[in-house]
């Protein structure tokens, strides 16, 4: 059997140069490791990581429309990706720290979650893309 593992997700944004640096900021995405440009398609891409797994592919295409959900319930009424999870090592100081030093939307506060040691929050980012920040006791 062929054996899958996680590669990148991609995030359709409105202002790629923006959110590239948010992105960095914010979550240490520093490395940029592909850049492409399809100015006939109106569409331009850059595939950031952290060199620790986490590639979020950011595309910018000209007239794309927000999609913004006030609660995590609400991004599952589209049969779509719903949000990106992260996992922290500590869940109040990276949600105070999204949300303070970042300006990330709080749309949940931590929280415990249904799993025995696992504490929950969820963020949006600038554009309005839905975060979700998982603490385990085992991070």
């Amino acid at each position: 059997m062929t054996a899958f593992r996680f590669h990148h997700i991609s995030i359709s944004v409105a202002d790629l140069s923006k959110q590239e640096t948010w992105y960095r900021d914010a979550l240490g995405l520093t490395t940029v490791d592909e850049r492409l440009e399809l100015p006939e398609a109106g569409v331009r891409t850059a595939v950031l990581s952290d060199g620790a797994g986490l590639r979020v592919e950011f595309t910018e295409r000209a007239g794309s429309e927000a999609v913004v959900h006030a609660d995590p319930f609400a991004a599952t009424a589209s049969q779509t990706f719903a949000h990106l999870a992260l996992q922290v090592a500590d869940l109040d100081a990276a949600f105070e720290r999204l949300t303070g030093e970042h300006g990330a939307g709080a749309v949940s506060s931590p929280a415990a979650g249904v799993t025995a040691g696992m504490r929950y929050a969820y963020v949006h980012d600038p554009e309005g893309n839905l975060l979700e920040l998982i603490e385990t006791s085992a991070s």
